[in-house]
């Protein structure tokens, strides 16, 4: 792994643009919740006008890629179908119908006569955003910036850069068409600048990454910014002895294969031994007969699994049609083998318990825990949030999937009369600590 130093350092070119950035992203935090909105909506209405070039570069992006073998996972985030657009321009417009996050007052406090406190919501500043391969993610990201007061450095892989750039291109020119400097949305397409923006800790005050565990745990070790994001997808479901066997099998079979590349999919599914014979029995014909290869520990391979799981396995993000299963002895083994394995991202449970549930989700230490649903539930948009710029899976806030009110901080207004801390000391002044 590299450390700090052997990062490029930024050039000329990547210092103008990135100060460009900063420059649109002060001048946006400071316009009002109509005129964000009204850029959205332009930004939309230009994706429209925008859409056959848009579809044509992907197309184009996408044979590349086929042809330069690259996984089947990456592929399926690449493609950017009519109706993948569509959906995300309608989630830009859907961006601009919720509540503002900027200027909300979190505090507001008289200290002392003539001495109020505010704590009121800002924008973070520029966000520097490193993904992998998901152009769609193009759109969400910034239209959330956008309306959260950001400015945005988007960094894509080199698989879709046409489609990124067309993308982008639209952006900027909705942007320009609401009277937004267009310069708040700026791309980067060379990897040399992807990686020299780690070091533009006087430009960027975010940097949120989109991709493999390698290169969230790269950008983590190798830059001053703060970094939000999350190293793996390590998602399991557990069957409890006490669960429906017909809704455990529906949700099993969503949480896998509805969308295999997902970060919320999951990569392991427990068992309770009493339960085992008879999920299994019916899981795995139905799983096979939709091409998912499965892997189990020697229990599993008894009641009719074909291959044997490592330990390796339950340490893997697949990203693919491939489910390791292990078959526990009772709830505390799960929630036992969760905390060791998981990476804190999204697990659930499927339980007509609700004492069992309730203990799994208090224990399991994951952004999501879920009880009876599907773990393709964890998502912003799903959740309301309209779009998200990622799912964190750290501890701290923000947690889980980051929307609108993960991209603003806070600031502390005081507002006095005149006030002076050496009259508190005399005693010519006291303290009210008065909510207002």
């Amino acid at each position: 792994m590299a450390n700090i130093f052997e990062v490029p350092k930024p050039g000329n070119d990547l210092l103008e643009k990135a100060d460009k950035v900063r420059l649109a992203s002060i001048k946006i935090s400071q316009t009002e919740n109509q005129n964000r909105i009204k850029a959205l909506n332009f930004m939309a209405d230009y994706l429209e006008k925008n859409s056959k070039e848009i579809l044509e570069a992907n197309s184009a992006d996408y044979s590349s890629a086929e042809k330069k073998g690259i996984s089947s996972a990456l592929l399926s985030r690449l493609k950017l179908s009519k109706a993948k657009l569509n959906a995300g321009i309608e989630g830009v417009r859907k961006v601009g119908e919720l509540a503002d996050p900027v200027n909300q007052v979190q505090i507001k406090r008289k200290l002392s006569n003539g001495l109020i406190l505010e704590r009121k919501t800002v924008p973070i500043g520029v966000l520097g955003i490193i993904f992998e391969s998901r152009p769609d993610a193009v759109m969400q990201i910034s239209s959330l910036a956008i309306r959260s007061g950001n400015g945005v450095m988007l960094k894509g892989g080199s698989e879709a850069n046409l489609t990124n750039t067309a993308i982008v291109k639209a952006l900027q020119a909705g942007l320009n068409a609401s009277d937004f400097d267009k310069n708040a949305i700026c791309l980067l397409t060379s990897r040399k600048d992807s990686m020299a923006m780690l070091n533009l800790e006087k430009y960027i005050n975010l940097i949120i990454p989109r991709g493999s565990n390698e290169l969230v745990k790269f950008i983590q070790e190798n830059t001053r910014i703060p970094v939000l994001g999350h190293a793996d997808g390590i998602c399991h479901l557990y069957i409890d002895i006490e669960a429906n066997l017909e809704m455990a099998l529906s949700v099993a079979l969503d949480s896998k294969i509805q969308y295999p590349a997902a970060c919320n999919a999951i990569e392991t599914l427990l068992i309770h031994k009493n339960i085992a014979p008879a999920f299994l029995e019916k899981a795995i014909p139905l799983f096979n007969s939709n091409d998912v290869k499965l892997i189990g520990d020697k229990r599993s391979v008894d009641l009719g699994l074909k291959y044997e799981a490592s330990v390796k396995d339950w340490q893997t993000e697949y990203l693919d049609l491939i489910l390791s299963i292990k078959i526990v002895d009772d709830l505390e083994e799960a929630i036992t083998h969760i905390q060791k394995y998981s990476s804190k991202h999204t697990d659930g449970i499927i339980t007509e318990n609700l004492s069992s549930a309730n203990k799994f989700m208090n224990e399991v230490d994951s952004a999501g825990v879920f009880h009876n649903c599907s773990t393709r539930f964890a998502d912003g948009f799903r959740y309301g949030f309209g779009a998200e710029v990622g799912i964190s899976t750290q501890t701290l806030p923000p947690r889980g999937p980051v929307g609108l009110e993960g991209l603003v901080t806070y600031k502390y207004f005081l507002k006095g009369d005149g006030n002076i801390v050496d009259d508190f000391s005399s005693g010519k002044a006291i303290y009210t600590h008065k909510d207002l």
